[in-house]
């Protein structure tokens, strides 16, 4: 009896000891997802306080691997800056400043007034909203009399500053971080204007490029997901979703408002301009739109008379 009890006592103990291992092992096993699962929030946390601290870092100092300082006193302070030979331009996650399709007046030389105008001039309405084109930081908030009036300058992260110029009312104030589409002032006609409407520049360290190389206002979208800024005055539009660069360099006929000399420059050489056509276009529209002819449209593009042009075609002009 006693053999038979110390049997079923080894019996027993070798069951628990057989048992434990597999167990364990049962308990580990629920356990490893659960690991992995915290490990994966753990990451993603991780990863979100990086993307906001990025993200806050932007605010404070937009674009600070770029520019040498943040000042507030002028808007145009980096005539001496050494400009980048290429600088990626993200046109993406933007608004337009006005819903106004109508652009009243191009960049470029104006023989009129035998001075460069720095911008694009967008019709409007008193009181229209005017909205921050990017993410940004507000560097200046100001009244010029004799030029832009009411004036606000937003530096973005993407390297570009953005100019609003004619503005009747302010409504933003000086270092705000604003978001793409916040409205930042109402549509006037303060300063030098003959008439309501929203003067809009674009630059890169002082340096102009036309608004136009980069907004579409008439179909209210940017031209691509990048502007590859190359040099002074010239850049590259890259196409939208897509990583490939298209062929046509363009030249930005580009000088500061007080240079004297830049203006008898562009009164003795016409340059190279570029258009993209739109909808309902024709070489007769375009050319009275830029003040040339057919025949001369025809001789810089390689075209004929009778030529048809299409849709998101690049022409050559002057």
């Amino acid at each position: 009896m006693i053999l038979d009890f110390i049997r079923r006592t080894s019996a027993a103990f070798l069951l628990v000891a057989v048992s434990m291992p597999a167990m364990s092992q049962d308990l580990l096993a629920r356990q490893a997802p659960v690991d992995i699962k915290m490990r994966a929030v753990d990451s993603i946390a991780i990863q979100r306080l990086v993307q906001q601290e990025q993200l806050q870092e932007d605010f404070e100092d937009p674009a600070a691997e770029l520019y040498p300082s943040w000042e507030d006193a002028g808007i145009n302070l980096y005539g001496n800056v050494q400009l980048p030979n290429e600088y990626k331009i993200d046109l993406r996650n933007f608004c337009m400043p006005t819903t106004n399709r109508i652009v009243t007046s191009n960049y470029g030389y104006r023989r009129r007034f035998r001075r460069q105008h720095k911008g694009l001039d967008i019709n409007a309405y008193p009181g229209d909203t005017i909205r921050a084109a990017f993410d940004g930081k507000v560097r200046v908030v100001d009244f010029q009399r004799g030029g832009y009036g009411n004036v606000v300058v937003i530096r973005h992260p993407n390297g570009l500053e953005t100019v609003y110029g004619h503005l009747s009312r302010h409504l933003t104030k000086k270092d705000m971080n604003v978001k793409a589409g916040d409205p930042i002032g109402l549509a006037g006609s303060t300063g030098r204007s003959t008439g309501t409407h929203l003067h809009f520049e674009t630059r890169l360290l002082g340096e102009y490029i036309d608004p136009s190389k980069l907004f579409d206002f008439a179909h209210q979208d940017v031209t691509g997901d990048f502007y590859l800024f190359k040099g002074r005055g010239r850049g590259k539009v890259l196409a939208k979703h897509d990583s490939r660069e298209k062929t046509e360099t363009v030249d930005e006929d580009v000088s500061y408002v007080s240079s004297e000399s830049a203006d008898a420059q562009a009164q003795s050489k016409a340059r190279v301009r570029m258009h993209k056509v739109k909808k309902g276009e024709t070489l007769s529209s375009i050319a009275r739109k830029y003040g040339t002819t057919v025949k001369a449209l025809c001789r810089m593009n390689g075209l004929k008379t009778t030529s048809k042009v299409r849709i998101g075609q690049i022409l050559k002009y002057s």
